[in-house]
């Protein structure tokens, strides 16, 4: 992957769900001295920071456009072709994690070549991928996995990662996907791996090693979500993690865009994902649960939290409110 330049300016677009704008919200979150302003269409949503149009980015600093949105089927959207080639007239670079190519479409590729702007997509397929082994590797590894997908598995692996840190025990995060790859700078864009790569692309990322450095390791999909089971169990076959933290949206009240889906109950999803990680990784255990407590006042999810630490024998944390140090602590009592 080319490097990315900051500064950045964000684009936002017109989402209205803050799950659409996770790119840029993990950007602003933590590079945040490197976001310089956002750019909004109208009745979007916004992160705080200055609105700006290309031009006046580039003025403050801006290098560097992202297309910091979620769009329908990963395309790019008609009402983003102005703003990007706004940006590349204003001597930016523009840096899509979008499934489709920015150099796919003519006037976006025409343009860069007319500016000398790069066009940097972040879901290029890794070359020279192995296909997964599963011989036992030596190492610390944790995989964060959810009961569903966008239920906060980058914020919690960033989070822990910035933890244990703080804690004196040495970590890594593990990019593995787009928007994490952005905010690390290097690791696996996951979807982008052919099925049968998965898991070896998983090795790749986290090889075996020697110290006592902790790789966390950004989980992807869901087990119990039919449409991106498959790289959730490539990625715990492939981690072979010697700790599992579990990630719940508690707001949520089906698997997202599946209404006819339930959320699984926690223990069971827990479970679940123990016994099939436990393929590559017999001793694999649970240190702890991750909830997104953003849409509940802080009081219920002090509750939430003790009920889970009852129901299921684990710390429960949400990383904003109450911090990661219950998990930090549970890590150091791993044998």
């Amino acid at each position: 992957m080319q490097a990315i330049a900051g500064p950045f300016l964000l684009y936002l677009g017109d989402k209205t769900n803050p799950l659409d704008i996770k790119t840029s919200r993990g950007l602003a979150l933590f590079r945040p001295g490197e976001c310089v302003g956002e750019l909004s269409l109208g009745g979007a949503l916004s992160l705080g920071l200055p609105q700006m149009d290309p031009e006046q980015a580039a003025a403050a600093g801006a290098r560097t456009l992202v297309l910091g949105i979620a769009t329908s089927g990963g395309r790019l959207e008609e009402a983003m072709i102005v703003p990007i080639l706004a940006a590349l007239d204003a001597g930016l670079d523009v840096v899509s994690g979008l499934h489709q190519h920015l150099a796919d479409d003519p006037r976006i590729r025409e343009r860069a070549a007319a500016t000398g702007g790069r066009l940097i997509d972040i879901r290029i397929a890794a070359k020279g991928l192995a296909v997964g082994n599963g011989k036992p590797r030596a190492g610390n590894r944790l995989l964060t996995v959810g009961t569903d997908c966008a239920v906060g598995k980058m914020f919690t692996s960033l989070h822990l990662t910035q933890a244990l840190n703080a804690k004196g025990m040495s970590a890594r995060f593990r990019a593995t996907g787009q928007t994490g790859v952005m905010i690390a700078g290097d690791g696996v864009v996951i979807d982008s791996v052919i099925a049968d790569f998965i898991s070896g692309a998983a090795e790749a990322l986290s090889p075996a090693r020697e110290d006592e450095v902790w790789d966390v390791i950004e989980g992807q999909g869901a087990l119990f979500n039919p449409s991106f089971a498959g790289v959730s169990l490539g990625l715990l076959h492939g981690a072979q993690p010697r700790a599992l933290v579990l990630c719940h949206d508690p707001s949520r009240p089906h698997m997202r865009g599946l209404p006819h889906i339930a959320v699984p109950d926690l223990k069971a999803c827990l479970e679940e994902n123990l016994r099939c990680a436990r393929l590559t990784s017999p001793d694999v255990a649970a240190v702890g649960v991750s909830i997104n407590g953003s849409q509940m006042p802080p009081d219920e999810v002090a509750n939430l939290c003790a009920r889970i630490e009852d129901d299921l024998d684990l710390p429960c944390v949400d990383p904003v409110i109450t911090g990661m140090e219950p998990i930090v602590e549970r890590i150091a009592q791993l044998p």
